[in-house]
């Protein structure tokens, strides 16, 4: 909060609640969202604030979870691994140490840690692997306060409507309050990190999609260069070696945030060397390899502040989006100093998931916070609608119900369930208005 205005991590989005609630328990909580719905106030749950989109934004109550969190059970699970039922505004960067100390981790993790645990999955964070679903499809159960302040319970067997409605919400059903996540057993990682031809890396993108059990990479703009991640997944007694204090200092803080900050801040005032500039960055890039817990490889500080756009798009949809993509730059002759990350899900059941129903590819778009990102990410989704692209939930773009509806399967059934159980909209905002109608 900005004084009376809350503004979200990049500064897209702002609002100026009427009240700010901070609720310590559940019965708390309930009562926030029961007394908003009496004075015909809107209700809208606040995490990390890293959505890109206004979708915490409110006029009435913003609430934040932040002292509702930490772990309230660990109930072993066949073959392996445990139920771990948690707060839902606990931190993923608190909660992944914690399960580690319990001999436990998440099946996969974003590139960033710090959103809360119910804003990440009511927003459709995902991370990497061809094998693996988005962190919603790690739910296995949920508590949810409804619109009029009660409190239910859903899973597959109880509420099965509620549950694959909530799983991914959008924050339009209900407050989570607690979340029961399918965790298994701890593992390290190997994680590569090498510089490449994105003509190369296209070349064998298959071997390295089905073939590394997380994968992805960067595409340097106005370049024919990449750099690929290859992350393996390892036995949890595997011998760990970390990237050292100096190594680590210098890639990631030195040359990933301070020296990056500085290149944009050039590049906004010439954008003509932007090219030069890339092509610099990228020969620049040395290779790689360490091994350490899972959770210190999947994430990556993020100092630099910037807009982001990103679609999932059918797998093989993808080297026809960069094609096209490559091309628009040529085009146009519009330059931008930031990669473009791409990264690879299995296909889901999750009602409002990008990924339900197909494997897919995603391509994150950014632009430096200081420059104007319309035209980039304008042309991007143009050319991701025409493969039957999907916007991430918390991240920009100008999609709205209407042409949402057709890719989605269960859309009318994800409104009739928000119609159910939120009719009066206690839970509405603009954003909503938006991609749901």
């Amino acid at each position: 909060m900005d004084s009376n205005t809350w503004h979200n991590w990049a500064r897209s989005a702002s609002a100026s609640p009427r009240r700010f609630a901070t609720p310590a328990t559940v019965a708390e909580l309930s009562a926030e969202i029961a007394r908003a719905a009496t004075e015909g106030l809107h209700v809208k749950c606040v995490g990390g604030g890293h959505s890109f989109t206004p979708a915490a934004a409110t006029d009435g109550v913003m609430i934040s979870l932040d002292n509702l969190t930490g772990i309230e059970s660990v109930v072993p699970a066949e073959p392996s691994g445990a139920l771990v039922t948690a707060f839902a505004g606990t931190r993923l960067h608190e909660l992944n140490p914690k399960l580690w100390d319990l001999g436990l981790a998440m099946t996969n993790l974003g590139d960033i840690d710090v959103q809360s645990l119910a804003g990440a999955i009511s927003t459709g964070t995902h991370g990497t692997g061809a094998k693996f679903g988005g962190l919603a499809t790690q739910i296995r159960a949920l508590e949810v306060v409804l619109a009029d302040g009660s409190v239910t319970t859903c899973s597959a067997d109880e509420n099965p409507d509620l549950f694959n409605a909530a799983r991914l919400g959008l924050g339009a059903i209900g407050v989570i309050s607690k979340i029961t996540l399918h965790c298994e057993a701890a593992y390290t990682m190997r994680a590569v990190e090498s510089p490449a031809l994105l003509s190369e890396t296209m070349a064998r993108l298959d071997e390295d999609v089905r073939g590394v059990d997380h994968f992805e990479f960067f595409w340097f703009p106005h370049t024919d260069r990449v750099l690929t991640k290859r992350n393996t997944r390892l036995p949890v007694d595997t011998p760990v070696n970390p990237i050292g204090k100096v190594r680590g200092y210098v890639d990631d803080e030195l040359l990933s945030n301070t020296m990056f900050e500085g290149i944009n801040r050039v590049a906004t005032r010439f954008p003509g060397v932007i090219p030069q500039i890339n092509n610099l960055a990228s020969r620049a890039l040395s290779a790689r390899e360490f091994t350490d817990r899972s959770y210190q490889v999947f994430a990556s500080p993020r100092r630099v502040k910037f807009r982001e756009m990103e679609y999932a798009v059918p797998a093989e949809a993808l080297p026809e989006v960069l094609r096209e993509i490559e091309s628009w730059f040529t085009r146009s002759e519009f330059r931008v100093a930031f990669p473009v990350e791409v990264r690879f899900a299995a296909a889901d059941d999750i009602w409002m998931s990008t990924a339900n129903g197909r494997d897919s590819a995603y391509i994150a778009v950014h632009q430096y916070h200081r420059r104007d990102h319309r035209e980039y990410f304008d042309a991007v989704e143009a050319i991701a609608r025409a493969v039957d692209g999907r916007p991430h939930w918390g991240k920009m773009h100008s999609r709205t119900a209407a042409d949402l509806r057709p890719t989605y399967t269960h859309f009318d059934e994800f409104c009739a369930v928000r119609d159910k159980y939120d009719p009066q909209r206690v839970f509405d905002n603009d954003y909503l208005r938006q991609v749901l109608g």
